[in-house]
């Protein structure tokens, strides 16, 4: 009995060790695409669900790591901060002032951007006054729009979905024509990026168009399952969700899931460091050169 209680109270103290470990820390991802679309060579970094949270000083980690990619634009699949009455926004408008001053920011809000502007969540001005700091920033926001980057052949679209997609312990079915209704219809000439904070809609956001799908929300499934590294919960509270994170295929169509970089309801990871993505675009005349 005795030897059981010590065994038992290794194993508690070496989950406390990686819980402290895993939530204190960033590792990164890189993938590579290629497409006859893609008119010139690009690096992109993307960034999700960071939540207000900072590596060293004023995210001095971060953004040295950031920097170190040498991306030609940063994109952001959503909940740069946390949704509260206490709108504190300083964090990620540091990192996203600091980010401005050398790349281009291509910025899709999460759920947690479109809460602080729903009225009946009362937030107060919380909307208002994040919108005032990322225009003070220079930072505009992909809402149901795109943008061309014709240099690229690349088209980048922000997605917001209804908040019902969000509700908890329940699936909200997403209907054929709902994406071509808020989002026009994808131009099948570009290569198109989605960036839909949410991944469960990932075969509709593939037959409307989207040829990469950026998403984020799981936060990698809070603990991850040793060896098979399986996502335990999403934040709808169902197990094991499909698309926890990494990479998925749904015909050519492809989306990546960020583990994102910070946490909120759950402040912990288990056999989930955050992410921090770089994506590499080979373009049909130059598909070898690095970016």
């Amino acid at each position: 009995m005795e030897i059981f209680i010590v065994i038992l109270g290794i194993l508690v103290l070496l989950c406390i060790w990686i819980i402290l470990f895993d939530s204190t820390r960033f590792v990164k991802t890189s993938y590579k695409y290629s497409d006859k679309r893609i008119q010139r060579s690009c690096r992109a970094v993307l960034i999700s669900d960071l939540h207000n949270k900072s590596y060293g000083r004023n995210n001095e980690s971060l953004l040295a790591a950031i920097r170190e990619e040498k991306p030609d634009f940063i994109l952001i699949a959503g909940d740069m901060i946390t949704a509260n009455r206490r709108h504190k926004f300083g964090v990620a408008i540091r990192l996203l002032s600091e980010l401005k001053k050398d790349f281009p920011i291509y910025y899709a809000n999460g759920n947690h951007e479109q809460y602080i502007c729903l009225p009946e969540k009362d937030y107060g001005d919380a909307g208002k006054e994040y919108k005032k700091l990322l225009d003070e920033a220079g930072v505009d926001r992909l809402i149901n729009s795109h943008v061309e980057l014709a240099e690229y052949g690349i088209s980048i679209y922000g997605l917001e979905i209804d908040r019902d997609f969000y509700r908890r312990f329940t699936d909200v079915k997403m209907d054929d024509d709902y994406l071509k209704t808020i989002l026009g219809k994808a131009d099948e000439t570009k290569y198109n990026i989605l960036l839909a904070h949410n991944p469960d809609h990932f075969e509709k956001y593939a037959e409307w168009g989207a040829d990469l799908t950026l998403a984020g929300h799981i936060h990698g499934g809070i603990v991850r399952v040793p060896f098979t590294g399986k996502g335990v919960i999403s934040p709808k509270f169902t197990l094991f969700p499909k698309y926890d994170g990494g990479e998925f295929a749904a015909g050519k169509a492809i989306m990546i899931v960020s583990r994102g970089l910070g946490t909120h309801t759950i402040p912990l990871r288990m056999f989930n460091p955050a992410e921090l993505i770089t994506i590499d675009f080979e373009g049909k005349t130059d598909g070898s050169d690095s970016c």
